[in-house]
């Protein structure tokens, strides 16, 4: 017999969310999305569309404005990428921090080729907008986005591959996972040290923030599991992050960081101390009947006590990242494509193959294809790693083309890079839209026709 606990009366939203889950996955859901973007961007609507940035947004008591800097309100723009973005930076160092603990980081010898693989897929990128930007003749302004095609976006990388089935090789998902997960770790690091605008005016902020991220140290030290402390704490530590000139995503994975990975209480004896419950309530089942709808003292009692432990059983790391998942997946995500993705089409001007458009582009499918596989391949044969089962030089080289689908981290990186409304920042995202779809099809008929192959 099957129970719940979900009301009845919301069974047909649920099921709703489970088939929609269930019949797209979240790369899909970008894509659909970002075409929806590019034809409201280039449609009657844009004035509107446009228009829709620029709102003001205030969480104020007095004149206290949460959602400011320096004084001045966010904008709804600002509110996605300053704000929501945030929680999707949260939910990726949750990742990590998992991965490191007990997933596919926390063993070198399983980590390091996937590592070495993402370090040349984010040195390669680097290094073509750099031969493009010199042979273009970039201003220093232009130059500022040397790091957009670093980034390989998860959803979507991983979304493609798993189009394929399950004849893709496990071993191959693995290494592109711990990949672009090693990618982020990346962007993270850029993000603090390149876009961060910090000043010696802003140092109470950072001092500030300092105390309330040690005060959240403690609690994972002393085994605070109550997902509010590191809430409400955490939002502490995002705003004075971004009164100090840091950018505020950096705030969401450090917080991340301090997110206790263990249970209060060891699985052994919660299911020791459940069984014990479970007894108790059964021998005061026997003098009740169908018509009771009252619970009993000693029911309410052990009920209560199986609630409560069931709450300290999971940690809180993992019952955050399972919570945030869909909401990061099916509503963060899919409304900073919406609100980044809107390249204006100039056909009397098309500027893919030249400028910012086609060095980022090129470093997006030939930067990300050659530092992945290079290195890779040489890691492979000094023998520093050994080539993982099922996988062979084939699909290796159609992973490597879609760890050139950089999408959401690179759109990201674009808007700390240009200023809203640039030509430059224009330009950027026609580059990341064309270099991430010529790279996801590329790779995804390049493993296809090898996996066809081996049949």
């Amino acid at each position: 017999m099957e129970f719940t606990y979900r009301n009845k009366n919301f069974e047909p939203f649920f099921g709703f969310v489970n088939r929609f889950k269930n019949a797209i996955n979240p790369g899909m859901l970008l894509l659909i999305v970002a075409v929806i973007t590019l034809v409201v961007a280039n449609s009657p609507l844009k004035d509107w569309y446009n228009s829709l940035w620029s709102l003001e947004f205030f969480l104020q008591i007095g004149n206290f404005n949460f959602l400011s800097h320096e004084g001045i309100p966010f904008t709804s723009l600002q509110v996605i990428n300053d704000g929501l973005m945030t929680v999707f930076f949260f939910t990726v160092g949750l990742e990590i921090k998992r991965e490191v603990m007990v997933g596919e980081l926390s063993s070198f010898r399983q980590a390091i080729l996937p590592i070495i693989a993402a370090v040349g897929g984010m040195i390669m990128p680097v290094i073509m907008f750099f031969v493009v930007s010199n042979l273009q003749g970039f201003s220093p302004e232009e130059m500022r986005g040397m790091a957009i095609p670093m980034a390989t976006d998860i959803a979507f990388s991983i979304g493609v591959l798993s189009l394929l089935g399950k004849r893709v090789p496990m071993s191959l998902k693995i290494f592109l996972l711990t990949l672009a997960i090693a990618d982020d770790i990346g962007g993270i690091l850029v993000i603090a040290l390149f876009y961060s605008h910090f000043s010696t005016a802003s140092l109470l902020s950072l001092a500030l923030s300092l105390v309330f991220f040690g005060v959240l140290l403690i609690g994972n030290h002393l085994k605070v599991n109550n997902k509010w402390f590191y809430f409400v704490i955490g939002l502490v530590v995002w705003y004075l992050f971004l009164q100090a000139g840091i950018h505020p995503a950096i705030a969401g994975v450090l917080v991340a960081f301090t997110v206790p990975a263990r249970p209060y209480i060891n699985l052994k004896y919660y299911t020791e101390g459940l069984q014990h419950d479970l007894n108790v309530i059964r021998t005061t089942v026997k003098d009740t009947n169908d018509k009771d709808i009252m619970l009993s003292n000693t029911q309410v009692k052990y009920l209560a006590r199986i609630e409560a432990a069931s709450d300290h059983v999971i940690s809180p790391l993992q019952d955050l990242e399972d919570h945030l998942g869909g909401l990061v997946n099916y509503l963060i995500m899919p409304l900073f494509a919406f609100a980044n993705a809107g390249v204006i089409f100039d056909l009397s001007n098309f500027t893919l193959f030249s400028g910012i458009s086609l060095a980022i582009m090129l470093g997006l499918v030939l930067g990300k294809f050659v530092g992945i596989f290079s290195f890779t391949y040489i890691a492979i044969k000094m023998r520093i790693s050994k080539q993982p089962n099922g996988m062979n030089w084939s699909n290796l080289a159609g992973v490597s083309l879609l760890g050139g689908i950089g999408f959401t981290v690179a759109l990201f990186l674009a808007g700390l890079s240009y200023d809203l409304g640039s030509v430059a920042l224009n330009d950027a995202k026609l580059g990341i839209i064309f270099g991430s779809l010529i790279a996801g099809v590329a790779g995804y008929f390049l493993i296809k026709t090898n996996l066809n192959k081996t049949k």
